[in-house]
């Protein structure tokens, strides 16, 4: 009796459930459509404080004059500004070996005088403690204290700024937010930049809390302590790919909501970038097949003229060199330079 009751509930439930599913999908999907749509405003071009992430190669020793001599050529013509160049990763307890970076010097001299008027900042990251036992713990003050010490260390090489990714990072973090202070200090202090690689914020509100609580994993950021992060830094760098949509009309429409999103809750004297994907490795939450640079520059381009397009901090940021195809170059030029 109990299972014929069962079987009758669930015919009954079934339909019921099916629309709680299939209608906020289709609603989401028909709004990231319409955010796609529209034509481009005036002014929503480069203002030349774009940048890129570069990878751990050209500081161990592998790259040469020669390479910089191609980057050079390849960056002629572009808003690239900033390279932030992989000089990491710390260790989980905020320590950097000098030798990762052995060859900064180097590089920073090349690029000042093959490139003149172009940034070298040292790119410093860690996989962080928030979701399994292994990694780097921000709420050990020791630890954040070692990592203040690394970056004055990488200051020293000549680095002329900080850069840093630290995932899974949670919104709210308040010992990410005092890392922040103490690390503006020191930067201040040496004259040289402060930024960070940014999380997603919020597509609806409270995104995080609810895929914290199903997945344990909350991925996003809230819109406010986006705005707390990016008060306390030089630059911050939207890391908009990764979604798991599947076409690129959907992938646009979002990079548009996610730029929307950031303009309006960062102050005018912090550098606002929004991630380009130049990379191509399919994995979960990455299609590369909709997730493309000629999305991307759509997205960013609707969402600047939508909010702020007079605003001058703002750029994009190509993730990453060493994966970059000359598709992606001609997408990020034809469509934003």
């Amino acid at each position: 009796m109990r299972r014929i009751r069962f079987r009758r509930w669930l015919r009954w439930a079934a339909p019921a459930l099916a629309v709680l599913v299939v209608v906020p999908v289709l609603t989401a999907g028909v709004t990231l459509r319409l955010n796609d749509a529209g034509d481009y405003r005036d002014g929503t071009r480069t203002r030349g404080r774009d940048a890129i992430w570069l990878g751990h190669a050209w500081v161990d020793g592998r790259k040469k004059d020669a390479d910089v001599d191609a980057l050079a050529k390849r960056l002629e013509g572009t808003g690239l500004r900033d390279l932030y160049v992989h000089a990491g990763p710390l260790e989980h307890d905020g320590t950097l070996p000098a030798d990762r970076y052995a060859r900064a010097t180097w590089l920073i001299d090349a690029v000042h005088r093959k490139l003149p008027g172009v940034r070298v900042q040292a790119w410093l990251g860690d996989k962080l403690s928030t979701e399994s036992p292994d990694g780097l713990d921000l709420a050990d003050a020791a630890t954040r204290g070692a990592i203040v010490v690394s970056t004055r260390g990488i200051v020293d090489a000549g680095f002329e700024g900080a850069h840093f990714d630290l995932e899974p990072l949670h919104s709210g973090d308040r010992h990410y937010l005092s890392l922040l202070d103490d690390l503006r200090s020191l930067t201040r202090d040496r004259g040289v930049l402060l930024s960070v690689a940014a999380h997603q914020i919020d597509p609806l509100p409270a995104t995080h809390t609810v895929a914290g609580a199903l997945t344990g994993h909350p991925k996003w950021w809230s819109q406010k302590f986006f705005g707390q992060v990016a008060r306390k830094v030089d630059q911050i760098a939207v890391m908009s790919y990764d979604t798991s949509l599947p076409l690129q009309s959907l992938y646009g429409g979002y990079v548009a909501e996610q730029t929307t999103l950031a303009l309006e809750v960062t102050p005018d004297s912090t550098d606002l970038l929004m991630g380009l994907p130049f990379y191509h490795e399919t994995k979960p939450g990455h299609l590369a097949s909709a997730e493309t640079v000629a999305a991307a520059v759509r997205g960013v381009r609707l969402g600047l003229g939508r909010e702020d397009r007079q605003r001058e901090r703002f750029g994009v940021a190509l993730y990453v060199d060493f994966a970059a195809t000359g598709t992606d170059w001609t997408a990020y030029r034809k469509g934003w330079c």
